[in-house]
């Protein structure tokens, strides 16, 4: 049996104006602590991730420091979040938390988003996707 490979490649990764402007549309969203999530099912069989940090969250180090915890929190989750979603991150101003944290956040926030969507298609709900 392979090895699962833990890599955040590019195609993992949400980017340009079009795209982010959809997953807002979509309408679905859920917010846990200091982040807000926004989903939208997508055809690619795995999940990607946009990320959202405005400046009022603090300095540029900061920003950064928050975007690289939250990047990693999905690359080491990807497998056990939902597949087949484009997620769209916004983060209010908080003090950054250890990683652990950002984990619990973001699991939770997925799941409960792929719950809304299977509720919206009528399906019943599963995590895998």
């Amino acid at each position: 049996m392979a090895a699962v490979g833990y890599t955040f490649p590019r195609s993992h990764r949400l980017s340009g104006k079009e795209r982010f402007a959809r997953v807002f549309a979509a309408g679905v969203k859920h917010s846990r602590g200091p982040l807000v999530a926004f989903a939208i099912p997508n055809d690619l069989g795995h999940p990607r991730l946009g990320l959202s940090v405005p400046r009022r969250v603090g300095t540029a180090a900061r920003r950064v420091r928050i975007k690289r915890l939250i990047r990693e929190a999905f690359r080491l989750h990807q497998y056990d979040l939902p597949a087949g979603y484009d997620f769209v991150v916004v983060v209010r101003p908080h003090e950054p938390f250890i990683l652990a944290e950002y984990l619990k956040l973001l699991t939770a926030m997925m799941v409960q988003l792929h719950g809304a969507w299977q509720k919206r298609s009528g399906a019943p709900a599963s995590r895998d996707g």
